[in-house]
């Protein structure tokens, strides 16, 4: 299987790719001029985990772990909401349980399953757009 390269990524020194709230993270820590030991001692954790965590090798941090990180660069509001927002979607290993569902969404499901790691930043981008757009026309949800 061809992989398109991609043109952008948020990817550390070595070209790994980062996720989400990974690459928030190293953002975070080069504005303040903090290193990964550093933080990583300050959070209760092993520079080596911390850094598995970043790159997509872990999964996705508990809400504690979450707030550590939160508290560890002092953010409030909008900026602390985005970490969480960025941690509930920074998961490597996601699983997509179509049980229940038709078979188009189980089509669509193991399609991008299958040709995700094809896909240029770009379609990446093009897909995801389309998704919020089609989220943003539904009507929003109650909260109990």
């Amino acid at each position: 299987m061809a992989v398109t390269a991609r043109s952008t990524c948020d990817c550390a020194n070595d070209g790994t790719p980062m996720t989400p709230l990974g690459a928030r993270m190293r953002e975070l820590r080069r504005r303040r001029g903090v290193t990964q030991r550093d933080m990583a001692a300050a959070l209760g954790v092993s520079p080596a985990y911390l850094s598995a965590f970043e790159h997509g090798r872990r999964g996705r941090p508990s809400w504690a772990m979450v707030q550590k990180i939160i508290g560890y660069f002092n953010v409030i509001w909008d900026e602390a909401d985005e970490i969480g927002r960025l941690a509930g979607i920074s998961d490597p290993r996601v699983v997509v349980d179509t049980s229940g569902l038709s078979p188009r969404a189980t089509r669509l499901a193991n399609m991008l399953a299958a040709r995700i790691g094809e896909l240029s930043e770009q379609e990446l981008d093009a897909v995801s757009a389309l998704l919020g757009e089609i989220a943003a026309r539904r009507p929003k949800q109650a909260k109990p």
